[in-house]
């Protein structure tokens, strides 16, 4: 890890064990989070984004999910590896997170207040006055009015937008050196999403803290991120900074994802073009690039061996054959002839 390098996952293998079988649903993903960045992870869903970002707070269900394999290093601890108990101190304290729908991570029978409080009172011996006046304070901080009145209230008395914020405050009252944030956006409309973003640049710009971003929406990502990192069917297929992903991306799957985006120059819905076929089944998985039975450029040896990874440049990797010697040179709306590189 470099001086600016605080979360390094390496080789992270995740499955969940099901009376169908074995999912294996993160299968050796290699990812970094430096210092003060937005690190954006996108993919379909069922990609593994969220099982990557749950298993850095070890909250998959166990059972059926189980850390395989891999290491998680943050700092000079690694989080598969520490206590319990540690890891329990390190939630909230070090590494926040905020959920896909704060309807139901919010606990409807505590007031917002006795939440934030709770991790203050938990991890830095706030007394339970000392409390409420940070909790106060931290409502006010991510734009909720009247914070001495609404942190007495209940999650169902506010409206989405305002729980999303007041996740946010839970997320952020320990100051993290890592936000996770799932889905930050989802369930809420455009305007109020906007405000979310530009609360959570703020708030990033403030207390210097590094975010990993979970989602599929590209537009947000735009708005948001300084790297990305392409996930399908449990695997990181490229990461590269916002521009090599939106303007020189090299993975097929990554040209698909932007391909499906709506444009400003578009006139009619149906300009938008779908990527065809379903993700593969994690119980079987294949074998080669999980991308191969969907992409329009597969050779032969996509089917059967896993590409290595290719630097780009610097700041820009991506896995696929296409960037092999032998491969013949790929037309972005051509598919390629099927040959074998072998």
């Amino acid at each position: 890890m470099t001086n600016q390098t605080i979360l390094q996952i390496e080789g992270l293998h995740v499955s969940f064990q099901t009376y169908n079988g074995e999912v294996k649903a993160v299968r050796g993903v290699d990812l970094h989070l430096d210092k003060g960045e937005t690190l954006a992870i996108v993919g379909e869903s069922g990609s593994g984004k969220s099982v990557t970002a749950q298993s850095i707070v070890r909250l998959i269900p166990s059972p059926p999910g189980v850390i395989k394999s891999g290491t998680i290093r943050f700092g000079e601890r690694d989080l598969t590896q520490v206590p319990d108990q540690e890891m329990y101190k390190i939630r909230g304290s070090e590494i926040g997170m905020i959920f896909q729908d704060p309807m139901t991570s919010l606990n409807p029978t505590m007031t917002v207040g006795r939440q934030i409080t709770e991790g203050l009172q938990w991890h830095h011996d706030f007394g339970k006055g000392e409390a409420l006046q940070k909790a106060v304070e931290m409502l006010r901080l991510v734009g909720i009015p009247n914070p001495e009145r609404r942190i007495h209230q209940y999650p169902h008395q506010y409206s989405g937008g305002m729980r999303q914020r007041a996740m946010i405050a839970i997320a952020l009252a320990c100051n993290p050196k890592i936000l996770i944030a799932d889905e930050p956006t989802t369930a809420l409309d455009v305007t109020i999403q906007a405000q979310i973003l530009d609360l959570m640049k703020e708030l990033q710009q403030k207390m210097e803290t590094a975010i990993i971003l979970i989602t599929h929406d590209l537009g947000v990502v735009a708005e948001m991120a300084q790297r990305v990192a392409v996930m399908y069917g449990g695997k990181v297929v490229e990461t590269g900074r916002v521009d090599d992903i939106f303007h020189r991306s090299r993975h097929p799957y990554t040209w698909g994802l932007m391909d499906s985006m709506p444009r400003l120059d578009q006139k009619r819905e149906d300009d938008l073009i779908p990527i065809p076929g379903s993700p593969p089944d994690l119980l079987d998985p294949p074998r080669g690039c999980p991308f191969a039975d969907r992409c329009p450029h597969a050779m032969y040896i996509c089917h059967e061996e896993m590409p290595a990874w290719t630097e780009v440049s610097d700041s820009h990797q991506v896995s696929c054959w296409l960037e092999h010697p032998d491969a013949p040179a790929a037309d972005r709306d051509e598919p390629a002839a099927r040959v074998n590189i072998r």
